[in-house]
This record gives C-alpha cells, structure tokens and sequence, in this order.
C-alpha cells in the first residue's frame, strides 16, 4: 500500500485543485443511465493519470501512513482497518464515487497545525472503506474528528448507486481539531453542481445524524452553526444560518470564475428558466445582490447574506444521459455573449480557450479570463456511473478521458477491474518524462495541435470522438449482457481484460488520429481528405495530395486592415 501510495502522490504533486467542476445528475432524469457525478481534475501540473488501489487484507494492529495529496508531505500515520475495498479511479467496487473542488472558504479557517487528514486522503480512504455514500460521508466526518482536517474548504459529490449527495466542509482552523460540514442528499429527480465556490445555503440542522434512517435527507457537524457564532463568523438563528455565506460568502470571482460553469449545466437542462433572459445569468456573470455590503471576514447576518444565487439543484427539461454528461463537461460557454469563440481574444481561428493568468490589467484596470467549464490544464475528466439494477462488479463504470475535456475520449473502465492498462498508469511518464504511449501526452499532443487552429482542427477531432463514444457506450451494454452470464470471479476477469484492452486500442487510434491531423493541416495548410482523414491523392498516383488554403478569414482580415491601415495595402503599378 505504501508503494502505491507513494506512486500516487508523486504524479500528484503540487497539484492545483482550484479549477475542479463536479456536475451530479439522479437516476430518475438519466435516461435509463443511473446515478452520474461528473468530474475535471484541473491543474496545470496534474498528470492524468487512472490510479488503482487494489482490495487488501491488513494485518490487525496496523497502520496506514497518510501523505498530502497536493504536496506529497507526510502527515502522520492512522490506524489502518482489516479489510480495504478495490478502487478504479474515484469509484470503488460498491460503486461509490467521490469527486471534489475547492473552494477555499473564510482565510482563518484554511490551515490547522497538527491535522493529518487532508481532503485528497479524506477521499481515497473513504472509497476503500466504505459500501454506501452515507458510510462514506461517516467516515469523512470521523476522519477529520479524530486526526484534524488538513485542507481548505472543499465542496464533495459522493453517490452510490442508490443516492446521490453533496457535502461542504471547512477546517475549523486552530480554533479546534476538525471540521465543520453539512450534506444534503440530491432529491431523486434532480441535478445538481458545484465548482470552487460553496453552494450549500439554509438546510434543515440535525441534532443528531441518523445515518441508518432511509428518510434522512440531511447531515451535519453538530457545532456547524454554534461554531460560527462562538467565533463571530455569523449572528443568527439557526433557521436563517446558510453554510455558503458564512463560511465562504460569494463574490465577483465566486460568480463569475465559478458558479458560471453550474449557470450553464442548469441553462442546457432548462433554458426557460437559466437562459440568458434569466436573473440568474446576471448572477452568474459576477453582479451579486445583496441587502447589506459584505465585508471580508467579518461577521455575517441573513442580511448580508447573497439574494440572487442559483438554487442548489433544479429538476431539468430533458434527460441527461451519460453521453449527454460527457458534453456538458465540454462546454465553453457556447451562444452566450460570453462565449470566448467569438470575440478578439478567440484569435485567427476561434480559439475558445484563454491562456493563463487569469486577469490581467490595461490602462489601471483589471480584466479577466473566462473560467469555462473544459479547460486547457485539465489532468484528467470522468464520468461516474452507478447502477442499481446489476450487481456491484458489473454496475459501475467509470468513464475516464486525460487532457482537456473538449478534445479527449471518455473510456469505460469497470470498477471491479483488478489492474490498470499501462497507457493509463501512473508509471507510465509524468509531468517531467515524455511517454509515447501514455494516454495524457497523447491527448496533450491533439490538443495543443488543435488549439493552433481550432476552427479547422477541432471539428475532426470532434467527430472522432462523438463516433468512439457512442460505440464505446453500446459496446458495454452487450458486455453488460456477457458478463451477468458469467459467476462473479469470472466475470471480473473479463471485464478487466475489457477495460484494459478497450483502453489501450483506443490510445492506438489516437496517435494515429494525431499523425493524420498533423499530415492534413501542417504549414498552415488544409488537405482534402476521406472521412477517415485519410490524405486524397490528386489523381496522377503520386502521393501529392490536393490542398487548399484556408487562410484566416474575413473577421481577421478586417482586423488586420483595421489596425496596419494601408501598410499591406496591394498596389498596382
């Protein structure tokens, strides 16, 4: 364990998690899908890479060692449990997945000397501990009492193939060891998001947590509300005490950096209701209201409390089924009036992504960089799927891309699967060692190429990817069928074997998709090609293609004039 350990952390290491988005989709409006979390590890020194923890038997009286998950630091050791359950990714073999972002949350609470649980152990044991998403919110909860929380406040999707739940956390800083939190389950029928900004407002505050009871909908730290108020965080009651605006009120940068990318999952699912018309996409673009100014730090009344946020989740218009998840993790902004494709900023080409830093400043004033859903620094996206109507072996799927959501391939990986494909392992390069067939810098290789020219380029990618998708996810129904005939030793087996060889056939094709891009639209040129992209021979046998020029285009050529005047004007004699 101690050797897997390790290997994690250093893939991990340095690892900016403020950039995350999680977007959490019910059984009940998946189309036939199951439960759903979605997930994009962003960062731009994350390596994507899929980790595995084996199941395993631990002698009695042993210990776990436990390192940070962004630095690699050894914390301290706790006591390990007998028996820890397998984990693919962030999903286990009982089909619990657990997903993260940060959101920082009030600056004195950030940092508790001593704690030896940060959020990214908080998850790892968790998913080797647990059988079901309450149990997992348990043992959360227990882990920070017992040896401190060492992060800042962190938002957590944790669903199971019965329940979907959101839970909030914050340390208590060095007032006290712990945390304070609270969860909420998602109601059945429902989707709900978060992505670097606290989204749990009022809830119903439990005096006592009963984690057995079927019908509870709500947990929570029992001082969640006292501790505020001894530390003059809040001045309230209990029943106007909101978790967000206490622990991390909303700002400028928490609309428009983050709640923008829950703003346009909730507008592709009900555009009625969060289109641009919509009060909520002035929210969204960074104009919070409120009925008295909020000042950093300080203490909090209902008064200074946001009015115009987005709810926590919503009920949407249509289906969000896996594949339609897996898009919705590609949006940039597309058809807003934010949309990055289409203004200077886009260049030549269309480009939609904006290159860091964030802000930057002209004249005295700052400005910003969209903070779109899919993003260049991505390490590594998935889609959870939990289904409730297989057994655990063959019910979980975790649908896993490295690199930038946009331009990637979701592949599916069972979570009973016993080892991990080595184009996806984390031995396999880092963010320091080039690897020729490792799945991230392959995907870094079609991705950075398409960013050069995206109006031109993306689009091949795009239909390559849309066709592997779809038949990756009918491909796994009819292995659905194979494996439920199979006993469960067995059928483990073949889906390991599935998973791993899938995995690896699919980074074949994509370096060879990478050579064919390369051959067609080096030098700035365009070569007609099949709808293989195979290069088109102009006719005479000699492997001379036919090419056109595409050039810049017509906005950019105006540009151009608009800003050299008559330099380049063409004149004749």
């Amino acid at each position: 364990m101690k050797k897997v350990l390790m290997l994690l952390l250093l893939s991990a290491f340095l690892k900016v998690s403020t950039a995350c988005t999680n977007f959490l989709v019910t059984k009940s409006v998946s189309g036939g899908c199951g439960n759903l979390i979605s997930y994009s590890a962003d960062s731009h020194v994350l390596y994507g890479a899929l980790y595995h923890y084996p199941a395993a038997e631990h002698p009695e009286g042993s210990f776990r060692e436990v390192y940070d998950w962004d630095s690699g630091k050894f914390m301290g050791k706790i006591p390990e449990i007998r028996h820890t359950f397998n984990v693919v990714g962030n999903m286990n073999e009982h089909q619990v997945t657990i997903a993260e972002t940060t959101y920082g949350g009030l600056s004195s609470l950030q940092s508790q000397d001593g704690a030896i649980i940060d959020y990214g152990s908080m998850i790892y044991i968790a998913l080797q501990r647990s059988k079901t998403a309450r149990e997992a919110i348990k043992i959360m909860a227990e882990l920070a009492e017992n040896y401190g929380y060492a992060s800042e406040g962190e938002s957590f999707s944790i669903a199971d193939k019965n329940e979907v739940w959101i839970m909030e956390v914050i340390g208590k800083g060095n007032f006290e060891k712990g945390m304070v939190w609270v969860a909420q389950r998602v109601p059945d029928g429902y989707i709900c998001a978060h992505a670097n900004q606290a989204r749990i407002t009022t809830f119903d505050y439990q005096k006592t947590n009963k984690f057995d009871d079927p019908k509870a909908k709500t947990f929570n730290s029992k001082d969640v509300v006292s501790f505020a108020v001894e530390h003059n965080f809040y001045k309230g009651s209990v029943k106007d005490f909101s978790f967000s605006d206490v622990y991390n009120p909303v700002d400028f940068e928490g609309a428009r950096f983050c709640e923008i990318r829950v703003w346009a999952f909730f507008a592709a699912a009900d555009p009625d209701n969060f289109g641009q018309n919509a009060a909520y996409w002035d929210y969204a673009k960074g104009n919070v209201i409120r009925k008295k100014a909020y000042t950093k730090d300080s203490c909090q009344t209902k008064d200074n409390f946001a009015k115009n946020r987005l709810p926590l989740w919503i009920k949407p218009k249509n289906f969000v089924t896996t594949h339609g998840l897996m898009n919705q993790m590609r949006n940039h902004l597309e058809g807003t009036e934010l949309d990055m494709s289409k203004d200077f900023g886009a260049g030549a080409f269309n480009c939609p992504y904006r290159f860091r830093p964030l802000t930057f400043k002209v004249g005295g004033k700052e400005y910003v960089n969209e903070r779109a859903t899919a993003t260049q620094q991505t390490g590594w996206v998935f889609v959870a799927q939990m289904r409730d109507w297989m057994p655990d072996y063959c019910g979980g799927i975790f649908w896993f891309g490295t690199d930038d959501a946009a331009n990637t391939v979701f592949a599916p990986f069972y979570s009973s699967m016993t080892k991990i494909p080595e184009e996806y392992s984390e031995k396999n390069g880092s963010m320091i060692e080039w690897s020729d067939n490792s799945s991230f810098w392959v995907n870094n290789l079609i991705a950075n190429f398409a960013y050069s020219r995206y109006r031109l380029i993306h689009p091949e990618i795009e239909k390559v990817q849309q066709k592997q998708e779809k038949e990756f996810i009918f491909r796994t129904s009819e292995i659905d069928r194979e494996a439920l005939k199979k006993d469960s030793t067995e059928a483990v087996k073949f889906l390991t074997e599935f998973s791993c060889s899938t995995a690896s056939d699919l980074v074949k094709s994509r370096k060879e998709l990478f050579t064919k891009l390369f051959m067609k639209f080096m030098d700035g040129n365009c070569k007609e090609s099949d709808e293989n992209l195979n290069l088109i021979d102009n006719g005479n046998g000699c492997g001379i293609p036919k090419v056109k020029f595409p050039g810049y285009g017509e906005n950019w050529a105006e540009e151009v004039v608009k800003h050299t005047g008559e330099k380049l004007l063409y004149k004749t004699n």
